[in-house]
């Protein structure tokens, strides 16, 4: 048996690579992370200035990990979220105050976190992060994997995490299929100042090109994801400020007042991308890697961050060989139900707002004044909402799932 360099190399060392990263620091494993770019680089696209919404079961999970103070200073609190159907009736509300909790949940630049994530990797001497570097061949044998990178280095470990996106370098590498669907939708991202304060509040707004969404930020910004139709994007991001604004105000609406202020805007295509086989032999996809979804609801990064506390908890007491066969089927066994709930709700949420029929509207309409109503709906979203589900597994190490 050849001795490999690192019991697990994590590829990608964005938000979901450097998370794992963190959770499994103080464990006996050797670890390596390689990430392409340099930390807090700008061309790091995974370490922008969006705003990520951290549901409040994540809040859970960096509190197991010892992070959420770190965190915590950067963070503002989602006391309120509204949700609405643009020219339709009736509207959804939930409160943290109503389900005894301080916030439903947490917002957070992604540049942030990711300062956060790296300053906790320096302080652990036993994660090696090599940047920048990328993966450019890998061999799969028995007992480990080598991975040859562009400077043509070879480094061995008995498991590979690709936490390397949506266009995953190892999922091609490996040749493996992957389900995608085209929305046709790209979401704009920008930061924005309403007039009225936001107290906390956030907004998911469906329109007939897809949803508006508005989470609270320090210094009473919003920040802001417009879906529209592709093809539209790129006369949207070259109106001026003002124009835009405009536009935008037409679309959400004044619960905020008027909006007064747009910050930087970017854009990317929207799709779902899931891995059709997320455990290979001594390699497993968690984060975009295994599934990238619609920023509906907010539930890609989250969705991610839940993958990293099941493999964090099933290699935690790992004594022998990381990369067997029957821990990452555990891991997947701990992961399906929860990541195929999600992706399909997601899904049907986006393609069931994204048509304007007038009848469905009207139905639409119905059905969120009904969960609005109805204590019952009303928890089920709001429990999904906060990232919360009694179905998931306990997992050994205690860690909040």
């Amino acid at each position: 048996m050849i001795k490999a360099d690192f019991d697990l190399i994590i590829v990608g060392g964005g938000m979901v690579g450097a998370s794992l990263a963190c959770a499994l620091a103080n464990t006996p494993l050797k670890i390596a992370i390689i990430e392409a770019f340099e930390p807090q680089s700008k061309q790091q696209p995974s370490y922008d200035d969006r705003g990520i919404a951290l549901a409040y079961g994540s809040q859970r999970i960096f509190e197991s990990l010892g992070l959420w103070p770190q965190l915590a200073s950067h963070c503002t609190a989602i006391t309120d979220i509204h949700v609405s159907d643009r020219g339709h009736f009736g509207a959804t509300r939930l409160s943290a105050k109503n389900k005894n909790v301080a916030a439903l949940g947490q917002v957070i630049t992604a540049r942030l976190m990711g300062e956060m994530l790296n300053k906790a990797i320096e302080q652990h001497d036993k994660l090696e992060l090599i940047c920048p570097e990328k993966v450019t061949k890998l061999n799969q044998e028995d007992d480990f994997v080598e991975l040859i990178l562009n400077d043509n280095r070879r480094l061995s470990a008995k498991l590979i995490v690709a936490a390397d996106g949506a266009q995953s370098t190892i999922r091609q590498l490996l040749d493996l299929a992957a389900l995608e669907h085209d929305y046709e939708q790209t979401a704009i991202t920008a930061n924005i100042t309403p007039e009225r304060p936001h107290q906390g509040r956030a907004f998911e707004r469906f329109t007939d090109t897809g949803p508006i969404a508005l989470l609270p930020m320090s210094d009473n910004r919003c920040s802001l994801v417009w879906t529209v139709k592709t093809s539209d994007e790129t006369d949207i991001l070259q109106l001026s400020d003002d124009d835009f604004l405009s536009q935008l105000q037409e679309r959400f609406g004044y619960r905020l007042g008027k909006l007064i202020k747009v910050g930087q805007r970017t854009s990317y295509p929207l799709k779902l991308v899931q891995t059709d086989q997320p455990i290979q032999a001594r390699i497993v996809f968690i984060g975009n890697a295994a599934h990238s979804l619609h920023p509906t609801a907010g539930q890609g990064f989250n969705l991610g961050l839940r993958d990293v506390a099941a493999l964090a908890d099933v290699l935690a007491d790992c004594s022998g060989d990381c990369g067997d066969a029957r821990l990452l089927h555990d891991y997947q066994q701990w992961r399906q139900q929860d990541q195929d709930n999600v992706i399909n709700n997601t899904h049907t949420l986006v393609k069931l707002f994204s048509h304007d029929n007038p009848i469905l509207g009207h139905l639409r309409g119905i059905g969120l004044t009904l969960v609005d109503a109805l204590p019952i709906a009303k928890h089920w979203l709001a429990q999904k909402s906060m990232g919360l589900d009694r179905k998931q597994p306990r997992l050994s190490r205690g860690l909040k799932l």
